[in-house]
């Protein structure tokens, strides 16, 4: 399927995987050295990102796609379309690493999972328990032969053995979303999706480690797994979840959905963890103060769908108006907690961008031009990478020994979440610190307060 011109202006550049020789040379030479922002926008941070935001998409999208075909929503169509888009995009990554022939095959392989999937969903709303045993069947042989494809194209840096545990995970997590959304236990199928997300951000963190360490010269010898890294690879997960769930939650509550209510509730949870990262190293009156704001904005969201719900021009006029004023605000609160670090006008820019690609997926969703929805849906989760890019780089810069590197003597085996990537790096020190960026901005915000 190709491409839509829409998606191809997102700020991503797939070449990046593999950069060309020399030149970041400039900014990499001394790595020892490195400013915040360079730490975390090395050749292998690269690397790392964009295999996190392709593959958690991917798992993001497939949930849309077999929830859409079990229910035969108008979408469905369109939500494969985004699919079939993930998949060449995954594809031309293994391309840009590895050559055409192994991109090739990876991109049969992909299509071929996601087709059995496809199959799972079509024998379950024919009622065929042999078929869906089937699909199940082909699955489990699917990631035999995908896990040995990894192990051969990584030179055994990764052991088929771990990677098909991770895949297994992947299927239990999809079929697990799928099967409990039929069953109506919604709060269970948003569990799983939220889960099989996260997981996919594992199977980045492993397969970049490998990479990287099969082609050094290729990455200027830096590092997919370090504190820095593992910083910015946290916030893309966690925001550009964001960006998917504040989707889903919106189009539910126009549809007047029986899960909307779990699909608030899955968001509110995506609040929840950067809450208590806050609250974990600053107090609970810094995390309740950042979870007021988050929610703040995520609340002008649902009065726009009430709004449109409702034909109210004029409701729907005053939540524009709530979330401009929030993104200023927002803005120059991240200039003042990273001593300026970030720039309020250029953060106000990138908000507005968030705004501007909720509404679109939400508006073209209403308005039935589903293709134009899925666009907006790619394009604002693609575009969380820009702020998590950005505000690793400054916390980096202003608590540098913090994120001093702390490599494994050997790397771990497995490259699809399965249990030896446990070991990679110090992620509970990094997740303890994620975020205090925002617990420094929510401690503004109380001395604005008191101020007035």
């Amino acid at each position: 399927m190709k491409l839509k011109k829409s998606f191809l202006a997102i700020p991503l550049s797939l070449s990046l995987l593999v950069p060309v020789q020399g030149a970041f040379a400039h900014e990499h030479g001394n790595h020892s050295n490195m400013s915040g922002s360079e730490a975390v926008a090395t050749p292998a941070a690269e690397l790392r990102s964009t295999l996190g935001h392709l593959l958690s998409e991917h798992a993001y999208l497939a949930v849309e796609v077999m929830r859409n075909g079990a229910l035969g929503a108008k979408d469905f169509e369109a939500s494969v379309g985004a699919l079939s888009e993930n998949t060449v995009d995954l594809s031309n990554a293994i391309t840009s690493v590895y050559g055409e022939e192994a991109g090739k095959q990876f991109k049969q392989m992909w299509e071929e999972h996601i087709g059995f999937f496809v199959d799972y969903v079509t024998a379950t709303a024919e009622n065929d328990e042999a078929k869906k045993e089937e699909a199940l069947k082909n699955l489990d042989t699917y990631r035999e032969k995908f896990s040995q494809f990894l192990e051969t194209a990584t030179g055994e840096r990764l052991e088929a053995s771990g990677l098909a545990e991770g895949l297994q995970m992947h299927v239990n997590q999809l079929v697990g979303a799928f099967d409990s959304y039929l069953a109506k236990d919604y709060e269970k199928a948003y569990e799983y999706e939220r889960e099989a997300i996260n997981h996919m951000h594992m199977v980045a963190k492993g397969l970049s480690n490998a990479i990287t360490d099969q082609f050094p010269d290729k990455f200027e010898q830096t590092k997919a797994v370090t504190p820095a890294v593992d910083l910015r690879a946290t916030l893309n997960h966690l925001l550009t979840e964001h960006a998917g769930l504040a989707v889903v939650a919106m189009q539910q509550g126009a549809e007047g959905a029986e899960d909307f209510e779990a699909a608030a509730n899955a968001l509110n949870a995506n609040t929840e963890d950067l809450s208590a990262a806050i609250a974990s190293v600053y107090g609970e009156e810094a995390g309740e103060q950042f979870k007021t704001m988050w929610s703040n904005h995520i609340g002008f969201f649902v009065d726009y769908v009430k709004a449109t719900g409702a034909n109210d021009e004029n409701a729907k006029k005053e939540a524009l108006e709530n979330l401009d004023g929030y993104r200023a605000e927002f803005s120059k609160f991240l200039e003042t907690a990273t001593d300026g670090r970030l720039k309020s006008d250029a953060l106000a820019d990138g908000l507005q961008m968030h705004v501007e690609q909720l509404i679109s997926a939400f508006d073209s969703y209403v308005a039935g031009d589903y293709d134009k929805t899925y666009d907006s849906i790619r394009e604002a989760y693609a575009h969380m990478l820009n702020p998590a890019k950005g505000l690793s780089g400054a916390f980096v810069d202003q608590f540098p020994d913090k994120f001093k590197s702390m490599m494994p003597e050997e790397m771990p085996k497995t490259g699809m979440g399965g249990t030896a990537d446990n070991s990679m790096t110090g992620d509970y020190i990094v997740f303890g610190l994620i975020l205090a960026i925002f617990a420094s901005m929510g401690l503004v915000v109380r001395k604005k307060l008191q101020q007035n």
